[in-house]
């Protein structure tokens, strides 16, 4: 259920901001839930496969990075997160919108530069 909430949120964000797995679902992979960098990666980009990612997406399957159950289970939660994003998205000034991404953006940046 983590994982399809991990989903839920990064379809949410997505679709508020118009941003892909990169840059929220691939810390939340590494941060949350402990996989390594590549298999976060591998992981995020299995997620989009219909068709995004398709063959990037094969080449760390094939290199043993994909973690193919939490990515099923979180493109679940994507799905309808996508949707609720981008139906918040719509009904926000787009200030405030271009700021809340850039927070977001450098809050992610920050973490990841100087995380332990």
């Amino acid at each position: 259920m983590a994982f399809v909430v991990a989903g839920l949120v990064t379809g949410i964000v997505g679709g508020l901001f118009g941003i892909g797995g990169a840059a929220v679902l691939v810390p939340l992979l590494v941060y949350g839930f402990g996989l390594s960098q590549h298999q976060a990666q591998g992981t995020s980009l299995f997620v989009l496969l219909p068709p995004i990612g398709a063959l990037a997406a094969l080449e760390y399957y094939r290199a043993g990075y994909v973690e193919v159950r939490p990515a099923m289970l979180i493109a679940a939660g994507f799905v309808l997160g996508a949707f609720l994003g981008a139906a918040g998205a719509v009904r926000i000034s787009p200030v405030v919108l271009q700021r809340g991404f850039g927070l977001l953006l450098v809050a992610l940046g920050l973490h990841m530069v100087f995380r332990r």
